[in-house]
């Protein structure tokens, strides 16, 4: 099951590939045609362990931009988020630790204070 947050970033029946930076065709991408077959499994080495870094990231970790993850993408932009007022970002938190009770109800749970 994909969240809805997840969804927004996935083409196909999911959602769109209306993201600055993405045409029709994989135009940022064609920097892969260029590659060995070397380099092609190095970069897919290098962006599985991103994701599973992102992947394994818990507790808090959960709830925080992730500047790293879109860092291992060949093109170099800063995209700033657009940030919710306080109501609609805590409302957005609270629907995010519900999802967390539905797609991961057997998931550990902690009651370890947040540290910075």
């Amino acid at each position: 099951m994909v969240s809805s947050c997840a969804a927004r970033w996935m083409p196909g029946e999911h959602g769109s590939n209306d993201r600055p930076g993405m045409k029709e065709g994989g135009v940022v991408d064609e920097d892969l045609r260029e590659m060995t077959h070397a380099q092609l499994i190095a970069e897919v080495k290098r962006l599985r362990d991103g994701i599973r870094r992102h992947r394994d990231g818990t507790g808090q970790q959960l709830c925080w931009h992730h500047p790293a993850l879109w860092g291992l993408l060949p093109e170099k932009t800063d995209p700033q988020p657009s940030v919710p007022g306080w109501p609609e970002f805590l409302h957005g938190c609270v629907q995010y630790r519900q999802s967390l009770d539905q797609q991961a109800p057997g998931a550990p749970r902690t009651s370890e204070p947040y540290e910075r």
